[in-house]
């Protein structure tokens, strides 16, 4: 079989178990692991080119660290920064500490056990932000802080990413140790100062074409990556790295809605050959060891949880739904345990025992977050003991946006006084990085992006949202802005622009509150100026006054003062 042929049958087989998936309401990396399965030895044996699935797989995770760097914002764990640390490096250091002696006894060597219980420590951010954000939880206080330590592990795997190439030198002599973090230390400042000096002040260039926005953003994820690599650290460490050093930029979040069709695709074949890679000739011997640890998980970990959040003062719904959070491993695992077999410190049946782990768990994880009220109602009573008497939890304030704008240029400046005096909180999109530079420079909430990308819009928080507008003149992407506001916030008042009657009933049938039509509003408008004003000339000639001057502060002002006076009779 050839390997385009070859690639067509196992995504073929991957969207036929994605859809059973999807069925289970389970995470499809589930999926992915078990195509691999059915495409491996042991069923069907269909994979011949491992090697380029491999690249293909690497190419995946590096762009999978690299879009998850670019949202680790420090702004949550600054808000729960103790409740974060404990919780976070506690779990962490908890269960590699049971995890290493509960896989002595089953014949592990130390080295062995070390790798398990590190990998057993983390939790999938990905996975459980996505269960959050399906469930509509992400302003609740549970989820706040489970982002938070979940942000903190993160930080702690980049620092495991790191160190891990250690073991492969065999050396661990102090001055082996020192020149390893100084040429650590100094590879990371290099990045940070090349993000600095180069990216930081091209970014609005950059910005300008979505196809070369995209590109630069591959070549610095995957340039960083490779560089790291070349110098004796991993490529994951880099990608990670890479992605932190552009996290503070405007375009993060449209570099990331680009990259996710790209990352998925990608991702998909690693998943595939590490599922096709699983030995179920030493599992027989290792499923005992499987599910010591898979239980160690699903229940030590949120029961760690849930003791530090009531030793903090929280609630006990609070420390349970945020104990749900952890009772899975997460895709840091399998890529710690798979980096370990790479560099000849593991045998593949350990990754095998660790993929098997990370289907248990993730599966149990799932129900057991999306039903994690029934779940707390029939545990309530017993779950007292983990609440102390004066607890006490800070109450969430109503975040998000109640306004959305959509292109701040042609009529959409004319919105941006009226959101000013309405006293809400908005938050304007656009395409244009001049503008989006003008706005923050007014002290305005912008998000830099293409209003026609689907994953832009989906990353975009519309939860809190009661009015969305859009100014943007494309019919098309006026029905993708409503078809994605819609199916996550049906109560939502949407505005769309339209300059043609087809497409305004268009939009109408398709929900939209209110289309606006510029040239019969225009001419509805002079209509009523001549009725107003009639033959008096004088009227005239303070109206026009005023008009010139609204017109030459936007062309004077352009982009520095994008909200310019009202133009009232």
């Amino acid at each position: 079989m050839e390997l385009f042929a070859e690639i067509s049958v196992l995504i073929a087989i991957a969207t036929a178990i994605a859809v059973v998936m999807r069925l289970l309401h389970q995470p499809l990396i589930i999926g992915h692991i078990l195509t691999g399965l059915i495409v491996g030895p042991v069923v069907l044996d269909l994979v011949r080119s491992a090697e380029t699935l491999a690249l293909m797989g690497e190419i995946g995770v590096a762009i999978l660290l690299f879009t998850v760097g670019l949202h680790l914002s420090p702004d949550i764990i600054r808000k729960f920064g103790k409740v974060s640390f404990i919780t976070g490096i506690g779990q962490v250091l908890f269960t590699a500490a049971v995890g290493y002696f509960v896989a002595i006894p089953f014949g592990f060597s130390p080295l062995e056990a070390f790798y398990i219980s590190v990998a057993l420590a983390f939790s999938s951010t990905i996975i459980i932000m996505k269960l959050i954000a399906d469930k509509g939880e992400l302003d609740v206080l549970y989820a706040k802080i489970a982002i938070g330590f979940l942000l903190v592990q993160d930080l702690i795997a980049v620092l495991l990413l790191l160190g891990i190439p250690l073991f492969s030198a065999g050396t661990f002599t102090l001055p082996e140790v020192g020149r390893f973090v100084l040429t650590g230390v100094a590879l990371i400042g290099f990045v940070v100062v090349a993000s600095r000096l180069f990216v930081s002040k091209m970014h609005r260039f950059i910005a300008q074409s979505q196809e070369f926005l995209f590109l630069f953003a591959i070549a610095w994820g995957i340039g960083v990556a490779a560089l790291f690599g070349e110098l004796g650290f991993s490529l994951e460490s880099g990608a990670l790295i890479a992605g932190v050093t552009l996290a503070a930029l405007p375009v993060r979040r449209e570099i990331s809605a680009r990259l996710t069709p790209l990352r998925d695709f990608f991702i998909v074949m690693f998943f595939i050959l590490l599922g096709s890679q699983m030995q179920f000739a030493d599992i027989g011997s290792l499923l005992p060891a499987a599910l010591t640890l898979s239980l160690l998980i699903l229940i030590g970990n949120p029961l760690i949880l849930m003791i530090l959040m009531g030793f903090l003062g929280y609630r006990k719904k609070t420390a349970f739904q945020t104990g749900l959070t952890v009772a899975q491993i997460s895709e840091f695992s399998l890529i710690l345990v798979a980096l370990g077999v790479s560099l000849g410190h593991l045998d593949q049946a350990i990754l095998s025992m660790v993929t098997l782990v990370g289907l248990i768990t993730i599966f149990g994880c799932t129900y057991l977050v999306l039903y994690s009220e029934r779940v707390y109602r029939q545990l309530e009573p017993i779950l007292g003991v983990f609440e102390r008497k004066d607890a006490h939890e800070l109450r969430i304030r109503r975040t998000g946006h109640s306004v959305i704008l959509f292109g701040c240029n042609r009529i959409g400046q004319d919105f941006l006084e009226s959101l000013r005096q309405m006293d809400k909180h908005f938050l304007v999109v656009d395409h244009d990085p001049d503008t989006v530079a003008a706005l923050e420079r007014g002290g305005i909430a912008v998000e830099y992006g293409d209003a026609g990308d689907i994953d832009f819009l989906e990353s975009i928080d519309v939860s809190k949202a009661e009015l969305v507008i859009s100014t943007i003149p494309e019919s098309e992407t006026n029905l993708l802005i409503t078809r994605s506001i819609r199916s996550r916030n049906p109560d939502v008042i949407v505005i769309v622009i339209a300059h043609r009657v087809g497409d305004a009933l268009s939009h109408y049938e398709e929900g939209v509150d209110y289309v606006i039509l510029p040239h019969f509003l225009g001419g509805k408008y002079a209509s009523e100026i001549i009725v107003k004003f009639g033959t008096d000339k004088m009227k005239y000639t303070t109206l026009r006054a005023k008009h010139m001057e609204h017109l030459k502060l936007r062309i004077a002002a352009g982009h520095e003062h994008p909200y310019p006076s009202s133009f009232r009779l």
